[in-house]
């Protein structure tokens, strides 16, 4: 504790010159004019429990549903379903005297289909009620009066209250930071959850608040703030502080945002400003949407189809009767009932077609099935079931497997379009390894990074594949190998420095943040080097130009270091293993132990800091001027490369030009560079400068910035290069495997970051996102001084005119093989966003090869994503980890979350969650891939059986006077779809595989089947549709032939109605069993039982049903044993309808696979004959084919390496052939 105080006690104002300076309002500057209402009495809360001052409560909530509304919004959400609206006012009808069927046979089925749907939403909104209760109950330290602190749950704070937040503690609320743990007000924050990034930032309090800074001093505390009103800007805030009888300006400096997380900090005082829904972190949240699959949505438009068709049929039906009623009846006087009604009446034949129509529109009912929607819930959580249990998207690490958070969204996964995906704990694992160095011209590091490690890989997978293509190339046999070999020979050279001995450097100890291997370099060794002076200062810089702070591991006896950023972090542990420990700062000394090779122990030295010129995203650089122990003052500067060559002497560009060689194939390798350089400087010259600076930095007035940096700059010039860093940001286990796949199955990847610029443009190089040869378009918005001469539509038109350059660029472009990036900032997506713009900056991203979006709030990603979902009328899937994340996926057609280290709010707001971005690999192309299939097949396969069926009983109509008759047993139509055919299609769609997983991952084109929709247009639709209407003619007026006027029994007898339904029945019940045998391609011995056991229950059915008593079976009685048994006719019959029924469809598939086969019916006979054992040659190269031409991944990089060197090899045989 004593520690921690002490630590406290530094003031690190001083290391910052441009972020987080405190305005100075007593020398007379005048606050800012605060537009908004919303009044603030510090520690007075109660003032803010009647309006207008009554703000919202703390209590947050991310759920679809709540108690008042569930009912009301679950009932609409069941009745979306056109076909649940059909069977609502079926039920309704079957009330009336009317129905042909009891109440409850209608009632029942829709109560339990809807009931369960409705259980099954309120059960996965539960989930998120315990996520949200789970963060309302946390407890943080608040003011109850009196300078007491007590603890109480957030969603009870409110605005005003005084709040103690301690570290690494979430911000319940957002507030205005009154004082910290460290003497001059400054704390450190996290916002990972805000905007993904992971290094901390800089806050600080007004100087006039710096003496709150323990309970008591709150006992008579108050103050008024004035500021704007709830708003989703994370970046900006106006307001004012009354205190003291003052008036202070506040900016986002002093402001802490809810969800952020304090850090390296011991406690913080707050009061709060924004609660709740008001706080800027939930204004950017969207509410949780209703998401419908494609399938789901196609299905509504079949169903006004067979709507059609059914009210068509059923007026056929009521004007048949209505005439017959009319015209015929009188003279059956047989017929006649004793008291007619409306339902019967020949002298009101209308009226009688009109009570028909609606007793026909529930006999026919049989065209819509109501056990489809049961069914598809039923294979939908068994599908999830499997998601779940997958053993291959289990994480060993976390525990965490696969979980389908919904089931209503499977097939969707088949059919995406386009991937957004967050960056940082998404792509990355927010760790940085110092990998590679370049100082004095020399490159070190043999250690390779993931990039070139997988890119070597791919190329020796394909290596066998591209020598069989060579062989196409013009050239004489003999020279033919041997030219392969000289590419081979000429791609080894080039990759040197990947094919190293990785296997034996990894089984040595592992340092985090230091992957860094050369003997030259490491043990002193660098001391050897005839340029040592160099390589000293080199690791001076890594050791002292920073911001960190040294904390001693009492466990290991060594030092931790807070940074700012994980690069800073990366930098000490490896100046620290280099042997220069930094391990202590002061007020104005850094303390580094240095050690030499030629002395047994550590020297430490102290270097006076005088200056620090922090970094920032504008400045792209940081430097430390700095005086050792000789009095000698250095200004030490790293930076971005393009800046650092840029202020070069004339005296330091000696090593310039192998230094850019080095820094590019680190950038190719995936790295992110940093260039390191110095500059003496005399006493006398820097007083000059130091005097200039101070006057700047105490100056007010709204140019101080601009003069801070104009003299900052002037400082840093005529600089010496010393050499560059190569840090590696760890991307997740098989990241860039994952992406490749995705785009060889022909997925388009956009990257939605809260990082800067340079890291997101890093990470799609490690990614295979981007790559070296790739042109960048880089939209972005004109510099300040443009915007004010301009303003706001002048920067518009600006941002147009880049927008359609590029798009008329990539027009242009006539090589086959370009391939363009578009990157662009979240500023600028604010005015692209516009509905006049937006539609052209669509185009033009789609003509890219990748995308890539920086600096985004989470309602940009959010709103980038409702713009590809709606602009390409495509499915689209949102990838995240963080509460950043969350809008993103709720406004994708399908979400996806991260279970990570930053919280469950992604996974909570999530249709689907994985513990590894790589999964999400097999999530797509082999369950998705299997999930659109199997509900595709199935939905159409319903809509078959049951016109083939339904139509049947319209045929029968014809036949009986449009009576309203059924030629079936209601038990028959009863068992129909509940016991008789339900359960084959059901283990259709479960356990269907056209091709094995195994062959999914190989052949990643096969995915392209669910965004091209194959199985589910509407050629194939209609043709399943025809296929029934043919099979219920077949089955209808097959046996009315064969039947109507052929002696059925031995005696001569003519079968009767009940021994033709029968019999049609059963041809039913074969023929829709057969019809989904030969659609199956993977047999379990689950569907052998299903599908031949729902034709033997049928048997089983109809010997139980005609052994009961006469008053039960009815007409059925014996109807099996002593009727149908014995007739051979019946057999025959059911074997010929069967048969026909089932013809076309086999020769229809037949043809196919021998004239027009489609990828998957390739796959199976090469997996049928054992072909791709047998010939591993044909194999690969099906493999090969199996892939869509894409310009990203690492696929696309070997492919233009390869090209490069076959160009190469080209130009060497042409100067062959001129020589001879």
């Amino acid at each position: 504790m004593t520690r921690g105080r002490i630590r406290a006690k530094l003031r690190r104002s001083h290391l910052y010159t441009f972020s987080c300076l405190r305005p100075n309002t007593a020398d007379g500057e005048e606050p800012s004019a605060v537009q908004g209402s919303r009044v603030i009495h510090c520690n007075q809360p109660e003032l803010h429990q009647k309006k207008p001052l009554k703000y919202c409560s703390n209590f947050i909530s991310t759920t679809k549903y709540n108690v008042v509304t569930f009912l009301p919004k679950a009932i609409f959400e069941q009745f979306r379903r056109v076909a649940n609206l059909y069977f609502l006012l079926a039920a309704v009808l079957s009330l009336t005297p009317i129905s042909p069927f009891s109440p409850v046979s209608m009632i029942a089925p829709l109560a339990f289909v809807v009931g369960l749907s409705m259980a099954k939403e309120a059960l996965e909104d539960s989930r998120r009620f315990v996520q949200d209760m789970k963060v309302n109950l946390r407890k943080v330290g608040v003011h109850k009066g009196n300078g007491v602190f007590g603890y109480r749950p957030w969603h009870k704070i409110r605005v005003g209250d005084v709040l103690k937040v301690e570290k690494d503690q979430f911000f319940p609320a957002d507030l205005l930071l009154l004082s910290s743990s460290y003497e001059d007000g400054i704390c450190y924050v996290e916002t990972m959850n805000l905007d993904g990034e992971t290094n901390l930032k800089v806050k600080r309090c007004l100087e006039v608040t710096l003496s709150l800074d323990d309970d008591e001093s709150f006992k008579e505390y108050t103050g008024i703030i004035r500021c704007e009103d709830p708003n989703p800007s994370l970046y900006t805030f106006v307001g004012n502080l009354e205190y003291d009888r003052q008036v202070f300006p506040l900016d986002p400096s002093q402001i802490l945002l809810r969800d952020s997380k304090l850090r390296n900090t011991a406690f913080v005082y707050g009061v709060v400003i924004f609660t709740g829904h008001d706080s800027k972190v939930m204004q950017n949240a969207t509410k949780s949407p209703s998401k419908r699959s494609t399938i789901e949505k196609k299905m509504d438009y079949i169903i006004y189809i067979l709507f059609t068709l059914l009210v068509l049929i059923s007026l056929i039906s009521s004007i048949g009767f209505a005439v017959k009623t009319k015209y015929q009846v009188p003279d059956w006087w047989y017929l006649q009932p004793e008291n007619p009604d409306g339902v019967f009446n020949p002298k009101k034949p209308s009226l009688s077609g009109f009570y028909h129509l609606i007793t026909a529109l529930i006999l026919y009912g049989y065209l819509i099935p109501i056990s489809l929607y049961v069914s598809i819930e039923v294979v939908k959580v068994l599908q999830a079931t499997f998601i779940n249990q997958d053993i291959h998207m289990y994480d060993e690490e976390t525990a965490n497997p696969a979980q389908a958070r919904t089931s209503n969204l499977n097939e969707e996964l088949g059919q995406v379009d386009t991937i957004l995906s967050d960056k940082t704990g998404t792509l990355t694992c927010n760790q940085m390894d110092f990998l590679k160095c370049s100082i004095a011209g020399r490159g070190y590091g043999v250690r390779s990074s993931e990039v070139e490690v997988a890119a070597v890989k791919q190329m020796a997978i394909q290596e066998e594949e591209e020598e069989v293509d060579l062989s196409n190339f013009p050239m004489q046999r003999d020279s033919r190998h041997v030219s392969w070999e000289n590419v081979k020979r000429a791609s080894e050279i080039e990759l040197e420095t990947v094919i190293t001995s990785n296997d034996e450097i990894d089984h040595k100890h592992t340092i985090k943040g230091f992957s860094f291997e050369d003997s030259r370099l490491m043990y002193g060794n660098w001391f050897k080097d005839p340029n040592a002076d160099v390589h000293l200062l080199f690791f001076r810089i890594l050791a002292i130009c920073h911001t960190a702070i040294p904390e001693h591991n009492e466990a290991t006896g060594g030092f931790t270091y807070e940074a700012e950023s994980p690069d800073e972090g990366a930098f000490l542990v490896a100046a620290r293993e280099f042997g220069f420990e930094f391990c202590k700062r002061t007020q104005s000394s850094v303390f580094v132990r240095e050690r030499y090779p030629n002395s047994g122990q550590p020297v430490e030295r102290e270097y006076k800091i005088l200056n620090v010129l922090d970094f920032t995203s504008k400045r792209k650089r940081m430097s430390v001027i700095m005086q050792d122990e000789e009095g000698q003052i250095l200004l030490l500067c790293k930076g971005a490369d393009s800046i650092i060559f840029d202020r070069l002497s004339k005296n330091g560009k000696m090593y310039e030009e192998v230094t850019t060689k080095h820094l590019n194939e680190y950038g190719e390798a995936g790295l992110r560079t940093l260039a390191l350089a110095y500059r003496k400087l005399e006493e006398s010259q820097y007083a000059t400068w130091n005097n200039e600076f101070q006057k700047a930095k105490i100056s007010i007035g709204g140019d101080r910035d601009t003069m801070l940096e104009r003299i900052s700059d002037m400082m840093e010039r005529e600089l010496i290069l010393v050499g560059a860093t190569a840090v590696e940001d760890k991307l997740q286990k098989g990241v860039p495997q994952c992406i490749d796949k995705l785009a060889q199955a022909g997925l388009k990847i956009w990257v939605l970051t809260g990082d800067k610029m340079e890291t997101a443009i890093n990470i799609g190089f490690a990614c295979s996102l981007l790559r070296q040869g790739m042109k960048q378009i880089c939209i972005t918005t004109m510099n300040a001084d443009t915007l004010v001469k301009d303003g706001k539509e002048g920067v518009k038109e600006n941002i147009l005119n880049q927008i359609t350059n590029a798009s008329q660029m990539i027009k242009l472009e006539k090589d086959p093989h370009a391939a363009f990036a578009l990157i662009i900032d979240g500023k600028t997506l604010g005015y692209v966003l516009d509905d006049n713009m937006k539609h052209q900056f669509l185009a033009l991203a789609v003509d890219c090869a990748s995308v890539i979006c920086c600096r985004v709030s989470p309602k940009q990603k959010a709103q980038v994503t409702r713009l590809v979902k709606e602009g390409t009328g495509k499915t689209t899937l949102a990838i995240g980890d963080g509460a950043n994340d969350v809008g993103m996926i709720q406004e994708a057609d399908i979400g996806v979350g991260i279970s990570g280290v930053e919280g469950m709010q992604a996974v909570m707001a999530s249709d689907f969650s994985i513990a590894q971005f790589r999964f999400l690999e097999r999530l797509l192309v082999v369950h998705g891939h299997w999930c659109y299939k199997r509900i595709a097949q199935m939905v159409c396969y319903f809509f078959y059986k049951n016109i083939a069926f339904g139509l049947t009983l319209f045929y029968f109509e014809a036949f009986a006077a449009f009576s309203g008759q059924s030629i079936y047993d209601d038990w028959y139509m009863l068992l129909f779809n509940v016991l008789l055919t339900s359960l084959p299609v059901i283990s259709l769609g479960v356990f269907e595989q056209d091709v094995s997983s195994e062959v999914c991952l190989q052949f990643p084109a096969l995915y392209q089947q669910g965004p091209k929709n194959l199985f589910f247009n509407w050629y194939r639709i209609l043709g399943w549709m025809g296929n029934g209407l043919y099979s219920s003619l077949i089955i209808f007026f097959l046996n009315i032939i064969i039947f109507y006027d052929q002696a059925f029994r031995a005696g001569g007898e003519t079968a009767d109605m009940e021994a033709v339904g029968t019999t049609m029945f059963t041809c039913i019940i074969w023929a829709v069993n057969c019809q989904i045998a030969l659609t199956m391609s993977h047999f379990t011995w689950i569907q052998h039982l299903l599908v031949w056991g729902s034709i033997v229950t049928w048997y089983l059915f109809l010997l139980l049903y005609g052994m009961m008593s006469p008053l039960i079976s009815g007409n059925a009685y014996q109807i099996l044993v002593e009727v149908l048994g014995p007739a051979p006719i019946y057999w025959a019959a059911t074997l010929l309808v069967t048969v026909t029924c089932n013809l076309p469809y086999l020769a229809h598939i037949s043809f196919q696979r021998c004239f027009n086969p489609m990828d998957h019916h390739v796959i199976q006979e090469i997996k049928y004959y054992k072909k791709d054992i047998e010939d591993q040659h044909m194999w690969t190269r099906e493999r090969s084919k199996a892939r869509q031409e894409t310009k990203i991944g690492f696929t696309a990089r070997v492919e233009a390496k390869i090209r490069q060197l076959r160009g190469r090899l080209q130009k060497k045989q042409s100067v062959t052939y001129a020589a001879s």
